[in-house]
C-alpha cells in the first residue's frame, strides 16, 4: 500500500485544535494529545452547564423576588408562593425575570403589582 503523506490535513486540523486551547495554561495548550482532551472536556462542561445556569438565574429571581415580599410585607404570609399562586389567579403574566427585576430596581412597584392582585375573601 502506498504512504499517503498527511502533513497539510493533520497539521490544519492540530492548529484548528491549538487555537480553542490558546488560553489553557501548561501543557493542555501545548501538546497535541492533551490540547484535544481538554477540549473535549471543555466542550462537555459547556454543554452541561448551559442548563445549570437557566437553573441558577432562575433560583436567583425566585430569591430576590422573595425577599422583596418579605420586606415589603406583601402579603399577610409574605411569601413568594402566595405573589405566585395570587399571580397565576388573575391570569396575570409576568414572569420570574421581569419580577427580580422589577423587586430589585423598584420595590414601590412589586408592592402595587401585590395590591392589585391581593384577592378581597
Amino acid at each position: 500500500m502506498t504512504r499517503v503523506p498527511r502533513g497539510y490535513t493533520a497539521r490544519r486540523r492540530r492548529t484548528k485544535m491549538r487555537s480553542f486551547a490558546s488560553s489553557f495554561r501548561g501543557a493542555h495548550s501545548r501538546l497535541n494529545r492533551t490540547i484535544t482532551q481538554q477540549i473535549r472536556r471543555a466542550f462537555v462542561s459547556s454543554h452541561r452547564d448551559r442548563g445549570r445556569q437557566k437553573r441558577d438565574f432562575r433560583r436567583l429571581w425566585i430569591t430576590r423576588i422573595n425577599a422583596a415580599t418579605r420586606i415589603n410585607k406583601v402579603f399577610d404570609s409574605y411569601s413568594y408562593s402566595k405573589l405566585i399562586h395570587n399571580l397565576y389567579k388573575k391570569e396575570l403574566i409576568l414572569n420570574r425575570k421581569m419580577l427580580a427585576q422589577v423587586a430589585v430596581s423598584n420595590q414601590n412597584s412589586l408592592y402595587m403589582i401585590s395590591n392589585k392582585i391581593k384577592i378581597i375573601k
